[in-house]
């Protein structure tokens, strides 16, 4: 097993990129040779040892058993984990925009916040992250219409507007709060909510699952009652309790299920 240890010496208040920093371009490269890795600060080409002190400890014959553990104020590096397909990322701090984007294996734990559009476009592997996260994660980008298609993204704290937008597979767990618009544009995939809900839930879904353990403030017309069910089996667990299933939206003849606690 390979652990790569990085750790921010200098602060910037412009963004740093980490796509070139993951597990399967690292894995078998020398210290020098990490080192060297080419990383963006705005336009400009820097190494990765201007701004991280680096420790490298063990082998690895292949990305899975490579491990990046990045620590600092990481608040402006992006792209963290940015089309990872193997191994795992350790972000031990609040981190900027695109974290998991795009990622297709692999696990990334962050111990913080995250910006926006983290998980955006994500096809596999594993998103977890311990604190908050704002708009548009497991969306599609701005313009775009195909959202997180894979994998499985946990948020321990609450999530921000938009959440999954254009949802295509794959699964979200929140285990806080969520603000507007969470599952909008939806046509597959699973969401679990456990937290309270703003507004417009599911707006223009057309398939997929929604299952909301706090309060929601208000059902979009194109919702319609199916039944009551106690302990429903829903995405292969039960969830216990007495739960209101809906169907929608109609307004785009959607099939969706939307599950509401009682």
């Amino acid at each position: 097993m390979k652990t790569i240890n990085l750790t921010m010496k200098k602060e910037t208040s412009i963004a740093i990129e980490f796509d070139n920093v993951l597990p399967e371009m690292l894995y078998d490269k020398s210290q020098k040779e990490i080192e060297d890795t080419v990383i963006y600060r705005g336009n400009k080409e820097e190494k990765l040892s201007d701004y991280f002190d680096i420790e490298v400890s063990g082998e690895s014959e292949n990305s899975d058993d490579c491990t990046i553990v990045i620590n600092g104020d990481l608040s402006r590096v992006k792209r963290i984990g940015y089309y990872m397909s193997g191994g795992k990322i350790i972000a031990n701090g609040n981190v900027d925009f695109h974290v998991g984007a795009r990622m297709s294996g692999g696990h990334i734990i962050v111990n913080g916040d995250a910006e926006s559009y983290a998980g955006r476009e994500m096809t596999g592997g594993i998103l977890e992250i311990n604190g908050n996260v704002k708009e548009f994660c497991g969306a599609s980008y701005a313009g775009e219409w195909r959202g997180m298609s894979g994998g499985r993204i946990v948020i321990r704290g609450n999530a921000g507007k938009q959440l999954a937008d254009y949802m295509l597979n794959g699964e979200i767990h929140v285990n806080g709060n969520c603000d507007i618009l969470a599952g909008v544009h939806m046509s597959g995939g699973f969401i679990q909510i456990d937290g309270n809900v703003n507004q417009w839930i599911g707006g223009q879904m057309k398939k997929g699952t929604i299952v909301i353990n706090g309060n929601l403030e208000q059902i979009l017309p194109g919702f319609k009652l199916q039944e009551i069910i106690h302990n429903p089996f829903i995405n292969g667990k039960y969830f216990i309790g007495k739960y209101h299933l809906y169907s929608g939206d109609k307004g785009v003849k959607g099939k969706g299920n939307l599950w509401i606690k009682e």
